[in-house]
């Protein structure tokens, strides 16, 4: 009923076998890599099993190089699911013919099928359209975004909020190449994915409820915010509209840089190796030596020839210091050194109180037996208490 019409530019197609595709620059590119259309190029498998659901992987590089381009991605959850290559290639990638390697292993038979696929890029005066708002949907991984019945509903609900006359999908992005987390594998959880939609008509007033006061409030606290347009989203899709980025190209200013030529990658011709001579000039290493060991040694001789004087040949000795004594003070000295002597020589003789231990004790058979007081009070060998008998 309505007049204007949606139109989806995105290119899904199935690889047969090597064939061109001609994807438009700014608008969404999804190549499906099905694992039916490969199963038919592995020879039989000798033993007894099911090849219809043979584990199938896919490589996808640019010829000649280890990589895709920048632009294209790829993804494949499991070897029991079809590949997906999607990207958008820009206007730097126009006219310029890219060819994929594809490359299908059979991970139970081991065989490898190989196919390329051509993508030819072209430049149209329509897209990219100027108007391009960016959504992140909370509740989808990247290749269930990526097909065509998904993506074709999420296109029809933004048209019933933005009411363009042209809209296409410019890219798809995971969550998880824009930094987010792997989600825990509880409660069905998603890994969130971008998607860029390109339109040719000003943004509706349901698409900048976002930017008013409130709403940027409550997104500063976390909080979803009011938007009046979420209800036809909701059924499907789980927006976060805290982070839906409205851009106008129109107003966009554009840098250019000056960038150096990245050449061809190869590194020019300086001709071969020349390796040094056979015969070596030889070198003189005795200033070396006389700097590394000479002098040092030197040094330290010098250091030790110091010390010794200074320790054996200054030394006065005893008879040089008593002549450089005063008689009286050698006097009192020697009085000082009499007098210890003989008080050492007096505590050894005098009388001292013996220890309790050894006083008189009762043998078995009633006598007293008397202590056994030594002759000498440094002599360690009696015991303190006589042995019972």
């Amino acid at each position: 009923s309505n007049s204007s019409e949606i139109q989806l530019v995105t290119i899904l197609s199935t690889l047969h076998a090597d064939r061109n595709v001609y994807p438009s620059a700014g608008v969404l590119f999804v190549h499906v890599l099905e694992r039916e259309h490969f199963k038919g190029e592995f020879p039989p498998y000798p033993k007894p099993g099911d090849s219809s659901n043979d584990p199938i992987t896919f490589n996808t590089n640019l010829m000649g190089y280890p990589d895709r381009p920048g632009w294209l991605r790829y993804i494949q959850r499991t070897s029991h699911s079809d590949g997906v290559l999607y990207g958008s290639p820009t206007a730097e990638h126009v006219g310029k013919a890219t060819i994929i390697e594809i490359i299908a292993y059979n991970r139970r038979t081991f065989e490898t099928a190989r196919h390329n696929l051509v993508i030819n890029i072209m430049s149209t005066e329509e897209y990219p359209l100027p108007y391009q708002a960016e959504f992140y949907i909370k509740n989808m991984n990247v290749e269930e975004m990526l097909a065509s019945e998904v993506l074709g509903d999420f296109l029809g609900a933004v048209k019933n909020v933005w009411q363009p006359e042209r809209l296409n999908a410019v890219n798809i992005t995971s969550a998880l190449d824009r930094g987010g987390r792997v989600p825990l594998p509880i409660n069905n959880l998603k890994e969130g994915v971008y998607v860029m939609v390109g339109a040719d008509v000003q943004f509706s007033s349901c698409l900048r409820e976002v930017e008013n006061f409130q709403n940027q409030l409550r997104c500063s606290q976390e909080m979803e915010p009011v938007i009046s347009c979420d209800k036809k989203f909701r059924a499907q899709f789980d927006i976060d509209w805290c982070k839906i980025n409205l851009v106008d190209i129109t107003k966009m200013i554009m840098i250019h840089s000056n960038r150096p030529d990245p050449g061809t990658g190869v590194l020019p011709d300086i001709g071969g190796y020349n390796p040094p001579p056979e015969s070596l000039k030889s070198r003189d290493f005795f200033a070396d030596f006389l700097i590394t060991l000479a002098v040092p040694s030197a040094v330290a001789m010098v250091l030790f020839s110091v010390l010794g004087y200074s320790m054996c040949c200054r030394r006065e000795g005893v008879d040089k210091r008593n002549m450089q004594t005063p008689d009286i003070q050698l006097v009192h000295h020697s009085s000082i050194q009499k007098s210890t002597k003989e008080l050492r020589s007096m505590s050894k003789n005098r009388e001292i109180s013996w220890p309790l231990s050894t006083l008189p004790v009762f043998s078995q058979s009633g006598e007293v037996v008397p202590p056994i007081h030594p002759d000498n009070y440094e002599t360690t060998s009696m015991p303190l208490m006589q042995t019972q008998t």
